[in-house]
């Protein structure tokens, strides 16, 4: 793991996307960045957005595509959790919501993000793991989980960041890369 993040390839020959799927991989799905990698991210200046996804590796490709498709390659942080907004604000798993918050902070200090995309997915197992497996077992109860959790999260980044209060989507991706976005 060291020669991945230590070698020159890191940061001269591969891309953000390409590192951390690599990271991932490497680590088992945790991704710690050294400070040498946060100290250029706070080189790099101003950025877009933060996405938050979850961690599920069936989505990497069709997030990155959408990503894309809304001209935001290389214009955004990206924080991952299991759930991802019911990861950040679920009782059961405390150290993610700070984990969360930590990110968003960093984010909005060292990036200054002008928006935050909260992107959760269909067929989730962290939401049937955290809210039992009746959760999402209709197309509408899956979609309402869902929308809770977000409007939920999106609630407590406009209480703690006034700013961004307006400026927080609520995004939900299917399997086949679809995003329907919930209001």
């Amino acid at each position: 793991m060291e020669e991945l993040f230590n070698s020159g390839q890191t940061k001269a020959k591969m891309g953000r996307r390409r590192f951390l799927k690599d990271a991932v991989a490497v680590t088992g799905g945790a991704v710690l960045l050294s400070s040498s990698l946060l100290e250029d991210g706070l080189a790099a200046g101003t950025t877009d957005a933060l996405l938050l996804t979850c961690i599920d590796y069936r989505f990497v490709d069709n997030t990155a595509a959408y990503m894309a498709k809304r001209h935001l390659t290389n214009k955004y942080d990206i924080a991952v959790l299991a759930g991802a907004a019911l990861g950040a604000v679920t009782d059961k798993y405390p150290e993610w919501n700070k984990t969360f918050w930590d990110h968003l902070g960093l984010a909005i200090k060292l990036h200054q993000i002008k928006t935050v995309l909260l992107m959760d997915h269909r067929d989730c197992g962290a939401y049937k793991l955290i809210l039992g497996e009746d959760c999402c077992n209709t197309p509408a109860k899956e979609t309402e989980a869902h929308a809770t959790q977000l409007k939920n999260l999106r609630s407590q980044i406009g209480q703690k960041y006034p700013d961004l209060a307006n400026k927080v989507e609520l995004l939900l991706m299917d399997l086949s890369g679809k995003v329907e976005i919930i209001r």
